[in-house]
C-alpha cells in the first residue's frame, strides 16, 4: 500500500468502532468488486490524462449516498493520491486493511525509509485535518512545534523516543502522559502517530515535517478572492464548490472588493493563482500585441 494511503487509512479506520469498521470493510470490498466488473469505470480511474483531484471528484459523485461516509472518503483519497494505474489495486488494499483491522484489532505499520515514513505520517495528518475547521490549524502548528522543542531540550525524553529497542507502548505512553490535557485532541493524535508511523531516530524531524504539512494544508484551505463587484451568496457557494473540486478539500473564501480589476475575479489558493479579471485579460492582450509589434511593423514596411 502507498505510504500516504496507509497513514490516511490508519487515521480514519482507527477512529471507528467495530460496527462501523465492519460496514466500511464490506463497502470497500463491494466497491473493489464493482470496479473490477466495470471496464468503463476501471478505464476512467486508470486514465493517466485525468488529474488525481478530478478522479476523486468523479468517484465522489458516483459514490455519494451509496456507501458509508468513511468508505467514500477512503476511496476518494485513494483515487486522488494513487497513480492512475494503481487506483483499482489501492481500493483492494484498503478493503484488505479494513478486514485485517476488524479481525485483529491492529495493523502493524510497514517498515519504511525516512522519507516514506514521513509521507505516511503526512497521510495520517490529512485525515485528521479533514475533520477540523481551518481556524484550528494554527494552534496545532504551535503545539507541535513546542513539543518538538521540548523533546530537543530533554535528553531523557529524546533518548526514550528515539530508542528503537524501547517498547512502542512505552514511547506512545510517554507522549500521551506528557501531552494529555495540555494540547488539543488532534495534536495529541498527531504526536502519538509520529511515534507509531514515523522512524524513531527521526521523531523531531517528523514532528517538524508535520508542522510544515499543516501550514501548507492551511494555505490550501483558504482562498483569497478579489472581486471587482460584490459576490452574492449563491455565487460564493458555486465558487467554493468549484475550488473544492479543484483542490480536493473544503475551501474557505476570504472575499475582498477590488474595483480596480474592472470586472471578474482573481482567486489565490495555496500556490495557485486564477486570474479571470478584465484587467488581467487586458494585460494579456497588451503583452500579446507588444510581442507581435515588431512582426506587424515588418509586414507593413514599405521597402
Amino acid at each position: 500500500m502507498l505510504a500516504k494511503l496507509e497513514g490516511y487509512a490508519a487515521a480514519l479506520l482507527g477512529s471507528l468502532d467495530a460496527a462501523e469498521l465492519a460496514t466500511v470493510a464490506g463497502d470497500l470490498g463491494s466497491l473493489e468488486q464493482t470496479v473490477l466488473a466495470r471496464s468503463d469505470l476501471r478505464a476512467v480511474l486508470a486514465d493517466t490524462s485525468i488529474a488525481g483531484v478530478v478522479r476523486g471528484a468523479v468517484l465522489r459523485e458516483l459514490l455519494a449516498g451509496k456507501i458509508s461516509r468513511p468508505a467514500e472518503r477512503l476511496a476518494v483519497f485513494a483515487a486522488v493520491a494513487s497513480p492512475a494505474q494503481e487506483v483499482a489495486r489501492a481500493l483492494g488494499e484498503l478493503a484488505q486493511y479494513a478486514h485485517h483491522l476488524l479481525e485483529n484489532g491492529v495493523v502493524e505499520p510497514a517498515g519504511l525509509g525516512l522519507l516514506q515514513a514521513r509521507t505516511r505520517v503526512g497521510g495520517f495528518t490529512d485525515a485528521v485535518l479533514e475533520d477540523l475547521a481551518t481556524s484550528d490549524f494554527a494552534a496545532i502548528e504551535h503545539e507541535l512545534f513546542a513539543w518538538a522543542r521540548t523533546i530537543e531540550a530533554s535528553d531523557a525524553l529524546r533518548r526514550l523516543l528515539v530508542d528503537r529497542d524501547a517498547a512502542l507502548a512505552s514511547r506512545v505512553g510517554a507522549t500521551a502522559q506528557l501531552l494529555s490535557g495540555k494540547v488539543s485532541p488532534a495534536t495529541l493524535r498527531l504526536a502519538e502517530y509520529v511515534v507509531v508511523g514515523g522512524r524513531p531516530r527521526d521523531v523531531v524531524g517528523t514532528i517538524d515535517f508535520v508542522v510544515d504539512h499543516v501550514a501548507a494544508a492551511r494555505s490550501w484551505r483558504v482562498a483569497r478572492v478579489h472581486s471587482a463587484r460584490p459576490l452574492d451568496e449563491p455565487t460564493q457557494e458555486v465558487l467554493a464548490r468549484s475550488l473544492r473540486a479543484l483542490t480536493g478539500a473544503p475551501v474557505e473564501l476570504q472575499v475582498a472588493e477590488a474595483p480596480e480589476l474592472l470586472g471578474g475575479v482573481l482567486v489565490e489558493v495555496g500556490d495557485l493563482r486564477l486570474d479571470a479579471t478584465t484587467r488581467g485579460r487586458l494585460q494579456t492582450l497588451r503583452d500579446t500585441v507588444a510581442a507581435g509589434h515588431f512582426y506587424e511593423s515588418a509586414l507593413n514596411r514599405n521597402d
